[in-house]
């Protein structure tokens, strides 16, 4: 892995380019990042578009040399592979002199397993014995040029690039200038703009925080570069329209490059509190509106590829509604779309059965073995549906609709915990009908949606370590195989149940796994992986029999960038855009963390020292003007009271709770305040910042 000294050092090598958007694509503002600091060393995102490779691999793939220039590939069958040294994604150009006749191949994977002379696969048609092949420059006399890959076969992630000669007359090849144009988050000018920042004294952490970040920014591509539909026969295409605008948040760099609501339930709010860029997510919801059915079903992805049948998906578009509108304080985007948005409403409360329970009839999900009938998961998410839709119903003015749904929540809720619960073992179980299986998506997505009390939180949270192993939570429900999109929801169930020091080890043990993996893009996040510790996941049922055809840079994997934000560093929005905020920070076993994020009332920053170990701590936040917040702080040796200087006022505050979580409570407004928090029996000065 490297350090923080590389780090620096390929931030200064990959900023020596002009600033520039992708091709013709409008720029949108973001030239620099909101909050610069030493944590921009962190970041696996390049300043400019234009890139080069940083390194040649030796002939075994196992150690490599600096990358200078020019690549000489001499005699049939004669090879090169060259390494990004992070997952990059666009059109591949490169200039070339050869003396003979012959061809020269190129070929991508994102992961090292997969190099060779047939990229990995990301088509979706070819299967293990046909993968996406490769691409042929044909020289039918010495000559020299200059070679771009068509935009409609561009490579929407990869980190090492293949380059071969098939000749039969000894021909010899130097190729120069190889240059890849990096064609996601194609509205932006400066792709280090990041509009939030996170910082602590975990070092993996940070590079975690960031992996998702820089996964987010490969996930946001320009509307025309979609995997085409349907799949073509050989080869691969990515020039499917996806929707309108100039970007758009996709499931996948490689694949499937395409809308899914359901990937969305993580990947929105990690871009939000790290890239801080919301058009991509406005087109994305936009495009699923459009596409609805007539019978008011929305459908499971988005163009091209329209896959149908999703009760589960459906409802995650109308979550994401109220997450974009929330973020973003776009009340027309919702005025334009409500009618839309009450008609899905209105379809997936109909499959309500007497009980009180959803009856699953769109029966396609993430990835889990089975779904239907009574599904805890997807009732799970019928409450999320019903409680925000209540929200935005009374951003709408419509009082006896937010009032009817809140009813149908409460219902809900009542339902859910008389049929599901499972009391001899502390969980949910997957089906009213079901005995055994306690999956681990309706178990987090319980605590985090607020369908449980505290006692179930801790029955939960101990019940779920009970599928770890030592890379991660294996996924009941997903037999075998570790699921870092479920595992998302997880960690945020695990702070929510005030586990704190459990959802960092989970996020350690899994994330920071894949991150320090030799033969991973060390950059983003993966899809999923098997409780082995191998790439096949979900190989051999649903992705062709071919372990290269998993993504190793999907967004739905990037929970653990805003779970650091709203639950380490504890600052997180609750009213539009931010007029309405929490600081809940939790330390865990880490020493110090400092972050922020932007919206469009302005910025938002907090930081926490805990210097003074159990005697106290200080606390630090800002926020816009004109804005209110509510301040949680942790309790010190589970004192009901504290000595507090707020803003130089000393004071004694007292135990209280939000949520489910309880600490020393004070409302507060906004602009900058400080807090030292200090033992009863300590005096002030004692506990001050040193």
């Amino acid at each position: 892995m490297w350090s923080s000294g590389v780090f620096a050092l390929l931030l200064a090598v990959w900023t020596v380019k002009a600033d520039s958007c992708w091709r013709d694509t409008a720029c949108d503002g973001h030239s620099g990042p909101a909050f610069p600091g030493t944590w921009d060393t962190y970041m696996y995102a390049p300043r400019s578009r234009d890139v080069e490779p940083r390194f040649i691999l030796t002939l075994d793939n196992l150690s490599s040399t600096s990358y200078n220039g020019t690549v000489y590939l001499d005699g049939n069958g004669a090879q090169a592979v060259l390494d990004f040294g992070r997952e990059v994604g666009g059109i591949t150009s490169l200039s070339y002199a050869i003396n003979g006749t012959g061809q020269l191949g190129l070929a991508w994977s994102e992961s090292k397993n997969y190099i060779g002379k047939m990229s990995d696969s990301s088509n979706g048609l070819n299967g293990y014995d046909h993968p996406d092949g490769h691409l042929i420059v044909n020289f039918t006399s010495s000559s020299s040029g200059f070679y771009e890959v068509p935009l409609e076969q561009m490579r929407g992630g990869f980190r090492y690039l293949t380059l071969f000669l098939l000749t039969t007359d000894d021909a010899a090849i130097e190729i120069n200038d190889i240059n890849l144009e990096i064609s996601f988050q194609p509205t932006w000018a400066n792709l280090q703009a990041y509009q939030g920042y996170f910082y602590s004294s975990d070092d993996m952490l940070n590079k975690i925080w960031y992996s998702g970040a820089y996964t987010l920014q490969t996930n946001s591509v320009p509307v025309n570069t979609g995997r085409r539909v349907p799949f073509v026969t050989s080869g691969w295409a990515n020039d499917g329209i996806l929707g309108n605008g100039s970007t758009i948040i996709v499931d996948g760099a490689k694949r499937d490059r395409a809308v899914w609501p359901g990937d969305m339930g993580i990947a929105v709010p990690a871009a939000f509190y790290s890239l801080g860029e919301l058009d991509s997510v406005k087109n994305a919801l936009q495009v699923m509106y459009d596409f609805q059915n007539s019978d008011g079903s929305l459908p499971e992805a988005g163009p091209p590829l329209l896959q149908q049948g999703s009760d589960t998906y459906h409802m995650w578009t109308m979550i994401g509604t109220w997450t974009y509108v929330l973020y973003s304080n776009d009340t027309g985007f919702l005025s334009n779309n409500w009618g839309r948005y009450t008609a899905a409403m209105n379809i997936v409360y109909g499959k309500v059965l007497d009980s009180g329970l959803l009856n699953v009839t769109g029966t396609r999900d993430w990835a889990r073995w089975q779904q239907g009938w009574n599904n805890s998961e997807a009732n799970m998410l019928l409450y999320k549906t019903l409680s925000t839709g209540a929200e935005l119903a009374n951003l709408m003015n419509e009082a006896e609709l937010s009032s009817s749904y809140e009813n149908r929540a409460r219902k809900l809720k009542t339902a859910i915990n008389k049929h599901l619960w499972d009391l001899d073992h502390g969980a949910f179980k997957d089906n009213a009908t079901e005995t055994m299986l306690h999956p681990q998506d309706a178990n987090s997505l319980a605590i985090l949606f607020n369908v449980t009390d505290s006692e179930q939180d801790q029955a939960i949270s101990e019940q779920l370590t009970g599928n770890w192993n030592a890379i991660g939570a294996v996924s009941p429900e997903l037999p075998g195989q570790i699921s870092p999109f479920i595992s998302s929801f997880e960690i945020q169930a695990h702070f929510l149940a005030g586990q704190a020091p459990r959802a960092l080890d989970l996020i350690r043990r899994s994330w920071g796994w894949y991150l320090n993996h030799e033969n991973g893009t060390q950059s983003t996040v993966i899809e999923g992986y098997l409780a082995n510790g191998t790439f096949g996941y979900r190989w051999n049922r649903g992705y062709y029999n071919d372990p290269s055809y998993t993504s190793h840079a999907h967004g739905w994997s990037a929970g653990p960038t805003s779970a650091l934000t709203n639950f380490v560093l504890g600052l997180t929005v609750t009213g539009l855009a931010g007029s309405e905020w929490t600081l809940m920070p939790q330390f865990g076993n880490l020493t110090f963390a400092e972050g922020g994020f932007s919206t469009s009332l302005g910025k938002f920053q907090a930081a926490w020292n805990t210097a003074q170990g159990n005697d106290g701590y200080n606390v630090t936040v800002s926020t816009p003007e004109g804005t209110s917040g509510t301040v949680l702080l942790p309790l010190l040796n589970n004192t009901t009271e504290a000595r507090v200087m707020f803003d130089g006022e000393a004071s004694t505050w007292t135990a209280g709770t939000v949520g489910k979580l309880r600490g020393y409570v004070k409302g507060v407004g906004g602009g900058n305040h400080t807090f030292i928090v200090c033992s009863p029996w300590k005096r002030l000065r004692k506990c001050s910042p040193k």
